[in-house]
């Protein structure tokens, strides 16, 4: 007589198991917390618990802490991890590091990520950690599957995996600091002081902006020329996307969020607009393209500098993950002189 098993399909990573333990052997999620979805369909992705082992073939790594973790990653003989320098913490002498080079490292140095990625091969345990408040997730990956990561995220993943990178597509450029009245600190406080004014001409709000915006208006054209009418690229979602894929064995890809972790999956043609830094990661079926809002402002002078709102239009199928604390989108609002392909909505 056999002995039945129960199966569990984690909602999180959706990798099946027995079920047996406290949290789901591939990515550490708690196994009895009842899943929360909002009526919209994000479902937050519950923070690793602290002490939590998560099974990477014959090795395994225990994630530990709350504000900021580290994940202890115990490496058996003839297994690894690659990750980039800086989130190395600890690691045993008996832990062979080497070096991982990367093509194109001219592009990845303008992009400001590493040139060189590192490899640590056991047997031993090396530790990670990320300079990001927020939690850790372990994002398996099946073997013939893939997952797209936004750039600078990474901690760590399984040798074996594969490391690609491609553009992300969602990028605009505008001219420097000195092109005329839409930018540069003297240029606004100048306008807004002559249209309290009544246009610049007598009077203190005349007088005031004429005086105020010269001053500053002169510091500014003082700068380098050169420098400030060059045009600048900005890339809201991140240059670059990375990309990791198994071939025949599955692997795992530690990826560290600011704040929460949610992640919701969308149908065939499905969209959703979505704030271009909380994107975090993303199946590779998911596409991404950049939208464009311009409120209604009432002058045509105003809408020319900041009064517009950039997300990330996305589309399924497949699942999209965001993080909840994010750094602040530059955007310095002057007309775009390039562009992708973007859509955009004017408000009435």
């Amino acid at each position: 007589m056999t002995e039945a098993t129960t199966e569990y399909n984690c909602p999180y990573c959706r990798i099946t198991s027995t079920g047996a333990g406290a949290t789901c052997p591939s990515c550490g999620a708690p196994v009895d917390v009842t899943r929360r979805t909002t009526t919209s369909g994000w479902t937050e992705m519950p923070a690793i618990p602290d002490m939590t082992r998560i099974q990477m073939g014959q090795s395994s790594a225990q994630i530990m802490g709350k504000l900021v973790p580290a994940a202890d990653v115990r490496l058996a003989a003839g297994e690894g991890v690659f990750f980039p320098g800086y989130t190395l913490l600890w690691q045993e002498p008996g832990v062979q590091v080497t070096n991982m080079s990367l093509r194109h490292g001219w592009e990845r140095m303008r992009a400001g990520l590493p040139v060189v990625m590192m490899e640590a091969s056991g047997p031993g345990t090396i530790s990670f950690s990320h300079d990001i408040a927020g939690e850790m997730l372990a994002l398996p990956v099946q073997a013939g599957a893939a997952v797209d990561v936004r750039e600078h995220q990474l901690v760590a993943a399984s040798l074996g995996v594969g490391y690609e990178w491609y553009d992300s597509g969602i990028w605009f450029t505008t001219r420097g600091e000195a092109d005329g009245m839409q930018s540069g600190a003297g240029g606004l406080l100048k306008m807004g002081l002559d249209l309290a004014g009544g246009g610049g001409g007598g009077g203190l709000g005349g007088g005031l902006g004429g005086a105020l915006g010269g001053a500053l208006g002169g510091s500014a054209g003082r700068r380098d020329d050169r420098q400030a009418n060059q045009d600048q690229t900005y890339y809201p979602a991140g240059w670059h996307v990375d990309r990791f894929a198994a071939d025949e064995k599955p692997g795992v890809v530690f990826v560290q969020c600011g704040g929460n972790a949610f992640v919701r999956d969308l149908a065939e043609g499905e969209q959703i607009l979505v704030k271009p830094p909380a994107f975090l990661f993303k199946d590779p079926s998911v596409g991404i393209q950049m939208h464009v809002e311009f409120p209604a402002a009432g002058m045509k002078l105003w809408r020319t500098w900041g009064n517009r709102y950039l997300w990330l239009r996305v589309s399924g199928p497949g699942r999209i993950g965001l993080q909840s604390s994010y750094d602040r989108l530059d955007d310095p609002g002057t007309d775009f002189r390039e562009s992708c392909q973007f859509t955009q909505h004017l408000w009435k």
